[in-house]
């Protein structure tokens, strides 16, 4: 080999590969190069265990087997909601563990036996359906949600591979059907699909689920602005009068006329949320929010503070009722004609069709359409309740509409806009739209928009108290409370014509009603008549006693203190309105 051969250097090796030579074959003491070897050894041994540590780690605390049943069962184990609770802390919907039944058909070793015991055990349990499921293979299938503990017992002590138990909040309701259609219900997966558990979805609730920050029970609970007790007492009441004058449904609401807030609605029928299937009954609609309806003669009070509001008229103005009013081939009747010019003190409390159809001729259509849309009586109402209804106008408004619109008919609006309307009338003149959660006055004044005069709004309640003095509201006087009120009388339209002896009863009530503080609306559909009513099916015999037995008992779970020996409103609401202004 030449000198030239030999000066030829040795070719670099990588860092990596000369480390590993050093530690094998670079040093020449034995002792110390044995020492490095097992070192290396120990140190690779000790890579293995670390990633097999962090495995095992992982594994206890997430789970594998729980984390893929997740995925392949897409979310659907039902994730925590927050409670709702009335205004006085009472839970109206709460969370509860219950445990569901699922099953991963790729670790069952006899399907057949499996389907064997499953459907012993749990009868209702399609044999058809789980066969399908445990034989598609997949990783995981739900085979029975929401089981009990006695049924999880049964099943653990079979042993089946394969068979598991999930933990999942279930939704349960303690007061059964009391607020059914404002609560609403949830699907299978904890999902609100109408109500107010509805509402909690569509604002945030669904997006909290989705990210997987809602799995436990950490929320602020819900606080509506319902009394549990104030609805407890009008659905009793409700029930009672459904039944007593066999009318095919009943509902009722209540409101502080100051805040909006809505302190009790009922709807009969209604359902309890803890068994869904009874909502899917369409004639347990909430009639409430949901549907229209023309309104009789309680649409008397928005016409007359029409008039009065504009200046064109007052308390004194008269109106021709010598005969009935015929417009075109229509003919306008009273149910009480009186043959005579009458004031617009007695239009109200004789509930004249006439009065009323003249008054509003008198302002003109155009004022007409303005005023009602100006009280929220035109366009759909909003609230947190997912559930609302169009109201039906006219496309085509003219004077003979206004005529029918002026005593309650040939308009059908949701029965929770007609109240926001009628606390307008009687609350100073705001317009304040209802809320189900709770509201403080401040609040309410941040979102309201006067809409009548002050003045407007003191002769409105002198009208509605005299009413329940001397006019068709007397069965609702209750002692103490100085109640106010208007009834109405709608006949329902039955195959395009207008069916005499099958109509919508309503009354609605303010008290008291010199410094009205709530409102009452009480509506019986197709009421019956009675030997004691005489025959007659007019709200004045149904819908107003059963609105008086409501607030006597009302009354006092909401603070009103009883005020008896009071003048008439004569001289308590109007000369008093008269000496503040």
């Amino acid at each position: 080999m030449t000198d030239a051969a030999l000066a030829t250097p040795a070719p670099t090796l990588p860092l990596r590969q000369r480390l590993v030579r050093g530690l094998l074959y670079g040093r020449k003491d034995r002792s110390a190069k044995a020492r490095a070897r097992i070192g290396f050894i120990m140190l690779i041994f000790a890579a293995v265990y670390a990633v097999i540590a962090a495995r095992l780690v992982t594994y206890a605390v997430v789970g594998d087997s729980h984390g893929m049943r997740r995925g392949v069962a897409q979310d659907a184990t039902a994730t925590a909601r927050p409670d709702i609770v009335d205004r006085n802390g009472e839970i109206l919907a709460t969370d509860v563990k219950a445990p569901s039944l699922y099953g991963e058909p790729r670790r069952i070793i006899d399907t057949d036996e499996a389907i064997e015991l499953l459907t012993a055990t749990l009868p209702d349990l399609e044999t058809g359906e789980v066969r399908q499921r445990l034989s598609a293979r997949k990783g995981f299938v739900w085979l029975k949600r929401e089981i009990t503990p006695q049924q999880q017992q049964d099943i653990h002590r079979l042993g089946i591979p394969g068979i598991g138990f999930l933990r999942e909040n279930k939704r349960v309701y303690p007061s059964g059907p009391e607020v059914a259609h404002l609560i609403g219900l949830v699907n299978i997966d904890n999902q609100g699909i109408a109500g107010i558990e509805k509402w909690l979805d569509n604002n945030g609730l669904a997006d909290l689920h989705r990210a997987g920050f809602a799995s436990d029970r950490q929320q602020q609970p819900v606080e509506l602005s319902v009394d549990l007790r104030v609805e407890h007492a009008l659905r009793d009441e409700l029930l009672r009068a459904r039944e007593k004058f066999h009318a095919k449904a009943a509902s009722g609401l209540v409101s502080n006329v100051h805040t909006g807030e809505i302190v009790a609605m009922v709807s009969l029928p209604d359902f309890d949320p803890n068994n869904p299937k009874e909502a899917h009954d369409p004639d347990r609609i909430n009639r409430l929010t949901t549907g229209v309806y023309e309104m009789g003669s309680t649409f008397k009070a928005f016409t007359l503070a029409m008039a009065l509001d504009s200046g064109k008229a007052n308390l004194n103005s008269m109106y021709d009722d010598r005969g009935p009013l015929h417009y075109g081939k229509f003919t306008i009747h009273d149910d009480e004609p009186k043959g005579r010019f009458i004031n617009m003190k007695e239009v109200f409390t004789f509930s004249s069709n006439i009065g009323a159809a003249r008054i509003a001729l008198g302002q003109g259509v155009e004022a007409h359409k303005a005023f009602l849309a100006k009280m929220g009586q035109l366009q759909r109402l909003r609230t947190e309740l997912p559930e609302s209804a169009a109201p039906l106008v006219p496309h085509r408004w003219g004077e003979l509409n206004t005529v029918t619109i002026a005593f309650g008919h040939g308009v059908a609006v949701a029965p929770l806009q007609a109240v926001m309307g009628i606390d307008a009338l009687v609350n100073g003149g705001y317009l304040i739209p209802p809320t189900f959660l709770k509201r403080t006055e401040a609040e309410a004044m941040a979102v309201a928009k006067r809409v009548i005069k002050p003045d407007t709004s003191d002769k409105m309640r002198f009208l509605l108290r005299l009413n329940a003095e001397i006019g068709t509201a007397r069965k609702a006087d209750v002692p103490g409370y100085y109640v106010g009120g208007k009834t109405g009388t709608a006949e329902k339209v039955i195959n395009g014509r207008y069916a005499k002896k099958r109509v919508l009863t309503a009354f609605t009530a303010i008290f008291p009603a010199d410094a009205p503080k709530y409102q009452l609306l009480v509506m019986l559909d197709e009421p019956q008549s009675l030997p004691e009513t005489h025959g007659f099916i007019t709200s004045g015999w149904n819908a107003v006693p059963t609105g008086g037995k409501v607030i006597a008992r009302i009354a006092p779970l909401l603070g009103i203190e009883p005020r008896f020996d009071l003048p008439p409103a004569e001289r308590l609401i109007l000369a008093a309105s008269k000496e503040s202004r």
